[in-house]
């Protein structure tokens, strides 16, 4: 079999189509792989950094900006054990100086109410140990809840973050995650 230029022509010619169909399928599917990552990265991303800024605000004592980033639910506990811790202290509802109403608009405000509360739940926890002496990872993730696996440096079993999407941000369910079920 005799080389010619023809021939040699032929296979560089077929060679140059190959690579060009290789990078071609390289390109796409790299592409796709970072267009797939970039769906899943940002919402992860969001709920991440929603649970970061609350445990922020709470070094900081920022009670009306850790209001923001607690779930209804969690919101809704907290001003009806509030509302009930108070009551009775006061001798019963009838005494009651506050409603639920304005408990809830106190620590919507970052009021005297609030600072209480949030003074002696963080006289109990440290936020920092979370922030700097732990580490994240996600755990289970839909459309409308989702967990942050956080493993402190010192402790046998992580506690598990339950986060919820309510009105488009993620918000912290930190009764659902913290509160010790009541027998």
């Amino acid at each position: 079999m005799r080389i010619t230029n023809k021939s040699v022509r032929s296979l560089v010619v077929r060679t140059k189509e190959t690579l060009i169909v290789i990078f071609v399928c390289v390109f796409l599917i790299v592409g796709a792989t970072s267009i797939f990552a970039r769906d899943l990265d940002p919402q992860q991303d969001r709920i991440l950094s929603s649970a970061e800024t609350l445990f922020k605000t709470m070094e900081r004592r920022d009670y009306q900006q850790i209001w923001r980033y607690l779930s209804v639910k969690s919101k809704d506990t907290i001003v009806k054990d509030t509302y009930k811790k108070m009551a009775k202290h006061e001798g019963g509802e009838r005494n009651a100086q506050y409603s639920e109403d304005q408990i809830k608009q106190d620590f919507t405000q970052g009021g005297v109410i609030a600072k209480a509360y949030w003074d002696g739940y963080l006289g109990a926890f440290d936020p920092r140990l979370v922030l700097d002496q732990s580490k994240w990872e996600m755990g289970k993730a839909d459309k409308k809840r989702a967990q942050i696996i956080v493993q402190h440096k010192k402790a046998e079993r992580p506690a598990i973050i339950q986060m919820v999407l309510e009105d488009g941000e993620w918000k912290v369910g930190l009764i659902e995650t913290f509160a010790t079920s009541k027998r």
